[in-house]
């Protein structure tokens, strides 16, 4: 039984509980149902409705329900919870519910809001046709399953009021993935649908969605591993609910009416006002905004990252002034009647939310505005505490950059895209280890980019889409992110050993694009590495070979060999030894510049990156001797920037500069890396931004990677051996007098206290001082304790280690 995130009321989240499914629920007596007449792939909103009659309340009462695309289930006018969680036709997820805490003695209503927004749905949205399935262990008159005759009639109505707005609604022009702006006609929508007593001749007896089929019984549900006659593959959905508690939709920091400056508020007839709040960070979640009156007004709603100036510009967010918001929008059109409540369908992303309103000849009160935040429900296990402030900010603003990129999928950007990229999801998982412990979000993006394989052997580059992109580079990544997993997390059911023979598919299509020297050659699609001042990168030479992307097959081959030396085929494991040498060989005869002591991006030279040489560091093509050499340049490189023709790594790619630094010895020159994150506090950023100077995203999940590296590297704490069955901790303060620390290890709480005594005024002089450690590991975990090339044991509980500098 897990939790349901609050729903109404503290009390009521309390009680509710929804069930995490046990092994995939096979003997499916339920079948799907819609509308008889309305369309089926057309943008829609259809409410279900149907009695359940009790004598008493029973111990439980569970449910699995599903929709196509997305329900809203209540029980007795009150929220029980919403998904399906975000899946491919062929793995089409079901949530399970114990209605039970809500259900009383007597007549019950059960009832559910479905749409399906068509053509303008979220790329990260897969769809077959509208429909609606609910399936009770009850049976008998006890059942309220549908397409089931003998246990009632649901009933449904299509809703007219509410629907999608275009992609021209969006009033800030550039890449936009999500799903739409909506609408509430207040005068076509039905306010009592939900009511204990509808009144609505709309109402009429549901019917199969199954319309193309001349066969009766092909809308009957069926698990995905089972042969059915519709689209829709069941797989129960293993994630926790999503959080859904109240949080602040904002304050009001400027308005056209004095009057309007808190709510309730009181606006005239025939008049136009504008009302802005501000939330002070971004949040994700669901507004509502409640007004009575108003016949005839338009209020349009627009969510916004940041405010931007005439040139369209954000600059610093706390900046107010002229500035204005744009963005997403929706809209509200109220009908006169009292307490109108506008909710989105789909949760809303704003730190800035504008309320662009305009009277007729009725006056209009708004009586409320509130929110409700949703995100996947993480909980932050961790803990860093340094004696420098800017630290402490820039782990809070990471960890709400991660939590608001997270939901039933990971998501580059809450705002833009909501979609699950290899190469942002692999730095999401590593925080979601390090700072909740958590890896249920993880194993369904493992699992989602295994099924997204195409028939070539490459995973997709993001998924679910409904929009096909590949990037080959990313399906590198992919082997890199399972033997992230494969370090961080036990694996008693052998989750990962199951994902292995992924991997091989995608090493052998690389194998093509191997060429007599080792370097890879031009792959199709798209070989994203990263965004740099000119465009992005890789470059390839006029033959077509790239030493970057070459760089990054090294990576996944030399991964890839370790999970086959355990999971796998030894054999095939030291052929990719084999081809790893021979790329590692490559690069180094190909692309080194002896000229500027650089790895060129091509064999031509005539192209330099930070890019290149960070992986050239982390996978040994430059030699140990020169590593540090390379990467003292590499440090001082700002995003943005092209110092002596070097091209600049962003923010994202700014994690593997970290792994290069702890891989070459210089972990201690860490802290002084972050330089660029630091340059965005005196900005007001509440959350990272996707690229530097005039970002389109200000919340992208790639840029949140300091959480982790805190903890691995200056606090040291990474695992040993497989599973982290095992610690190695080797802290890197850099020039911080002390650190502490709290990883949430598998088996319980790993707590580091370090600190220095007897330091010179110059803290980076550590001569005749002493480094204290205090260390407690939890259960039976053990593990060493590094410090300037010295190691000590470590034991389960308390270890306290003093150590002289020489």
């Amino acid at each position: 039984m897990r939790p349901i995130a609050a729903i109404l009321t503290l009390a009521l989240a309390a009680t509710l509980q929804a069930q995490a499914p046990d092994p995939p629920h096979h003997d499916w007596h339920a079948a799907w149902i819609s509308h008889p007449t309305a369309p089926l792939r057309e943008p829609i909103v259809l409410h279900f409705r149907r009695s359940l009659t009790l004598t008493a309340v029973p111990a439980s009462y569970i449910v699995r329900v599903s929709a196509d695309n997305r329900f809203i289930l209540y029980v007795n006018g009150q929220r029980v919870g919403d998904g399906p969680a975000r899946g491919d036709l062929t793995h089409w997820r079901y949530e399970e519910f114990d209605l039970a805490p809500l259900l009383h003695a007597g007549n019950n209503l059960i009832s559910a809001t479905v749409w399906n927004w068509g053509v303008y749905a979220a790329v990260a949205q897969f769809t077959d046709r509208t429909a609606f399935l609910l399936e009770s262990e009850a049976t008998g008159a006890d059942s309220i399953s549908t397409g089931d005759a003998k246990a009632g009639q649901w009933l449904v109505e299509a809703d007219p009021g509410h629907r999608p707005l275009g992609r021209d609604t969006v009033t800030y022009k550039d890449y936009f993935a999500a799903g739409p702006g909506e609408e509430i006609d207040a005068a076509h929508y039905d306010w009592d649908w939900n009511a204990p007593s509808a009144s609505s001749a709309a109402w009429v007896p549901a019917a199969s969605p199954m319309r193309d089929a001349i066969y009766p019984g092909v809308n009957h549900a069926h698990s995905a591993d089972t042969v059915g006659d519709n689209p829709w593959g069941l797989v129960p959905d293993f994630l926790p609910p999503m959080e859904y508690a109240p949080t602040p939709a904002g304050s009001v920091v400027r308005s056209s009416l004095a009057a309007a400056n808190q709510f309730p508020a009181a606006l005239p007839a025939g008049s136009h006002v504008h009302i802005l709040l501000d939330r002070k960070s971004l949040t994700t979640g669901y507004p509502r905004l409640t007004v009575s009156g108003g016949k005839g007004a338009k209020i349009v709603l627009t969510y916004s990252e940041a405010l931007y100036d005439k040139d369209l510009h954000k600059g610093d967010r706390d900046s107010v002034d002229d500035r204005k918001a744009l963005g997403l929008t929706d809209s509200f059109l109220p009908d006169g009647g009292p307490s109108r409540t506008f909710e989105p369908l789909w949760w809303r992303t704003w730190r800035y939310l504008d309320l662009d309103i305009t009277t007729a000849a009725d006056p209009l009160t708004l009586d409320s505005l509130t929110a409700q935040f949703t995100a996947y429900p993480f909980l932050e296990r961790a803990s860093f505490h340094a004696p420098d402030p800017d630290l402490a900010r820039i782990w809070d603003i990471s960890w709400r950059t991660a939590r608001l990129d997270a939901h039933e999928t990971y998501m580059d950007t809450p705002y833009y895209e909501q979609l699950q990229y290899i190469g942002d999801t692999r730095i999401q998982a590593l925080i979601s280890y390090s700072v909740a412990n958590d890896d249920r979000l993880a194993k369904q993006a493992l699992l989602a980019f295994d099924q997204s394989r195409i028939p070539e052997g490459i995973t997709r580059s993001r998924y679910p889409s409904n929009l096909p992109q590949s990037i080959p580079t990313f399906s590198l990544i992919y082997v890199d992110m399972l033997h992230d997993f494969y370090e961080y997390r036990p694996d008693p059911d052998g989750f990962a050993r199951s994902l292995v023979p992924g991997t091989r598919t995608i090493l052998n299509w690389f194998s093509k694009y191997e060429q007599p020297d080792g370097l890879l050659h031009e792959v199709p699609w798209w070989s994203f590495i990263d965004w740099v001042p000119t465009g992005e990168i890789p470059t390839y030479a006029a033959n077509g070979e790239s030493c970057v992307t070459t760089l990054e097959y090294l990576g996944a081959l030399t991964d890839a060999a370790d999970l086959e030396n355990v999971y796998g085929d030894p054999v095939l494991a030291s052929r990719y030894q084999a081809r790893a040498a021979k790329a590692r060989q490559g690069i180094a005869d190909q692309c080194w510049s002896a000229e500027r002591g650089l790895l060129a991006d091509t064999p031509e030279k005539k192209v330099f990156s930070q890019q290149a040489n960070i992986l050239g560091a982390l996978y040994d093509v430059i030699p140990k001797d020169r590593q540090q050499q390379v990467l003292h340049q590499m440090v001082a490189i700002y995003p943005g920037t092209t110092p002596n023709g070097v091209l600049s790594a962003s923010y994202y790619f700014r994690f593997y500069l970290a792994r290069a630094l702890d891989h070459a010895g210089l972990a201690d020159q860490y802290l002084d890396s972050i330089g660029p994150w630091r340059k965005l506090l005196p900005l007001h950023f509440s959350t990272w931004p996707e690229i530097p100077g005039d970002t389109r995203s200000d919340s992208h999940a790639w840029s949140a990677h300091p959480d982790y590296d805190f903890l691995t590297l200056v606090a040291g704490i990474e695992p040993a051996s497989p599973g982290f069955a095992t610690v190695r901790i080797a802290p890197h303060l850099g020039s911080l007098p002390s650190v502490t620390a709290t990883y949430p290890h598998p088996q319980g709480d790993i707590k580091v206290d370090f600190h220095w005594t007897g330091l010179h005024e110059d803290s980076n002089t550590r001569g005749g001082s002493t480094f204290h450690a205090d260390i407690l590991l939890p259960g039976t975990l053990t593990g060493t304790f590094q410090l300037d090339g010295r190691s000590w044991p470590l034991n389960p509980g308390r270890n306290k280690i003093d150590v002289p500098t020489k």
